[in-house]
């Protein structure tokens, strides 16, 4: 692959492509390791694009350098929401912060998070542009971006 100035090298082409496919509300959804991208990717009639090397936060990062949030609406992030049952035991979920900061930072404003129920997430994945298998780790990384506009 050649190599283009300004480009964050964590994006492969593939994710660029879909990426600048992208047109306003459409949805990209980065799965933790964990996350059944195959048949979300089949269900949503694309293909997942591996990321498998490389976790959430820095993918993030990258990818808000050149994609713009939406504005309209509740939130343009979705996360997956702690089950009840993972709720008794305790799990917390520090990456979320993480998350918020990286999102923050990149749009310059503080950006409304919200989450969805387990099933109800694999259910709006299944309606995505384009969904990311990440070597991601951590429990309940899971997150959905929607594309906003860029304004001159």
């Amino acid at each position: 692959m050649g190599r283009l100035k300004g480009i964050p090298t964590v994006l492969s082409a593939e994710l660029l492509h879909a990426l600048s496919s992208m047109g306003h509300g459409d949805e990209i959804v980065l799965g933790d390791a964990n996350f059944p991208s195959a048949s979300v990717a089949k269900a949503a009639g694309t293909r997942v694009i591996h990321c498998d090397g490389h976790d959430i936060p820095t993918l993030l990062t990258a990818i808000l350098q050149l994609m713009p949030l939406d504005k309209y609406g509740d939130s343009p992030v979705t996360l997956m929401a702690v089950t009840d049952a993972d709720v008794k035991r305790g799990v917390k979920t520090p990456i979320w912060g993480t998350y918020q900061e990286i999102i923050n930072r990149s749009e310059g404003r503080e950006v409304p998070m919200k989450s969805l129920e387990r099933f109800s997430f694999y259910e709006r994945a299944k309606n995505a542009y384009a969904v990311v298998n990440t070597g991601e780790t951590k429990i309940y990384a899971n997150i959905v971006l929607k594309m906003g506009i860029i304004v001159d």
